[in-house]
Formats: C-alpha cells, sequence, structure tokens
C-alpha cells in the first residue's frame, strides 16, 4: 500500500510540474534582475532598431529556435522600426552569463535605447510578442 501512495504522490508531483512548466514556457514577462540592463551595437554585433529591437539567444541544436526565428523575423517585417537580431549562445557565453540566460530560445525586446524591456524563455508566441513591443515603443 506504501508504494502505491508514493507512486500516487510522484505521479501529482510531476503532472503539477509538467504544468507548470507548461504554462511559463515562451511567456513574454518583465523581470526584475534584467532592470538596468544595455544592450548596445558592441554587444549584439549590430545596430539597434529605431522602435525596438527583438534579441534571440539560439543553439546549434536548438528545434524551438528555428520556430522562434521565423516568427521573430515576421514580427520585425510587420512592425516598421523594428529589428530582429540573432545571437548564438555558444559563441558569446560572456554576454549569456551576463544576462543570466539559462536556456534557448531566450528571446530579449529592448526599446530604442538598448535597454531590456521584457524577457521571454521558451517559444513565445506572436501576439505576445506584437504586444510586449507595443509596451516597449509605448513606454519611451
Amino acid at each position: 500500500m506504501t508504494g502505491l501512495v508514493v507512486c500516487v504522490a510522484v505521479l501529482a508531483a510531476a503532472s503539477a510540474f509538467g504544468v507548470l512548466h507548461r504554462r511559463r514556457n515562451g511567456r513574454v514577462r518583465v523581470r526584475g534582475r534584467d532592470e538596468g540592463k544595455l544592450l548596445g551595437p558592441a554587444e549584439l554585433g549590430e545596430e539597434l532598431g529605431e522602435r525596438a529591437t527583438l534579441v534571440q539567444f539560439s543553439s546549434a541544436f536548438c528545434a524551438p529556435c528555428r520556430a522562434t526565428r521565423r516568427v521573430l523575423g515576421e514580427v520585425a517585417a510587420l512592425v516598421p522600426g523594428v529589428t530582429h537580431v540573432e545571437i548564438d549562445a555558444e559563441d558569446r557565453l560572456e554576454l549569456v552569463r551576463a544576462l543570466d540566460i539559462l536556456k534557448t530560445p531566450t528571446v530579449l525586446v529592448l526599446d530604442a535605447s538598448g535597454r531590456v524591456v521584457r524577457r521571454a524563455a521558451g517559444q513565445p508566441r506572436k501576439a505576445d510578442v506584437i504586444a510586449a513591443l507595443g509596451e516597449a515603443v509605448g513606454a519611451q
């Protein structure tokens, strides 16, 4: 009987973790530890967008990174003044550590000055990225 109780408890805990992980994955949100962090052309290797910049940290064997690249490219083409920059996390470990990037894809939304205003760990939805851009552009 004890084995059955332990098995049910483990299954319940694993299910709760799975649901929580699925809900948080790809959600564009504000993170307090990002406050005051600025990225410029020197860190990104490209110029900032006129209104905002979408920075994607990817790795070579990341399947969701390809879908995220497509979504961010579509958003950048759709919204004037927005640039999409993709950074290979394996090549830029110092920047990954400085920005506390824990998984790929991670997307940072920067305002026109390069300040990090939003972050998504995992594959974000197009509507969430557009909403985050609206907030980033509106905050200027």
